[in-house]
């Protein structure tokens, strides 16, 4: 199938495509006139990359997660370490992102709004 009917069975931009082509996520066999055609298994992994991407996966982490996937041999343990440690960095983010929230909230409520020249969230932000 063409790159068009492969982005829509992905729910992929044909840019996408063509940038996980690039890096070698996936490789389409090539006709004389260098289209690309893509076989179901070409579909599978863009699909597979699709959702991992969703999941906020990097590129690397699919690269990963694409080999265990087509490697029959492969341990459920190493699937889950790869899992384990971006849902390590996920809790990671969401503890700042609370942080954060938490410190504008003090500054926002502290903020007296009005004509007063001073402001406690200016000040939060300059250097002392």
């Amino acid at each position: 199938m063409n790159i068009k009917d492969a982005a829509k069975l992905t729910d992929l931009t044909s840019k996408t495509i063509r940038y996980y082509e690039d890096i070698g996520l996936v490789s389409p066999q090539r006709h004389a006139n260098g289209y690309r055609d893509f076989d179901t298994k070409d579909v599978h992994k863009l699909g597979f990359v699709s959702r991992a991407r969703a999941l906020g996966f990097s590129i690397e982490d699919c690269r990963t997660l694409l080999a265990l996937w087509e490697d029959e041999n492969r341990a459920n343990a190493d699937v889950r370490a790869v899992a384990q440690e971006h849902l390590d960095l996920i809790e990671e983010k969401i503890e700042k992102l609370q942080e954060m929230r938490s410190t504008l909230t003090k500054l926002v409520s502290e903020c007296a709004s009005g004509s007063r020249s001073d402001c406690p969230i200016l000040a939060s932000l300059s250097p002392s």
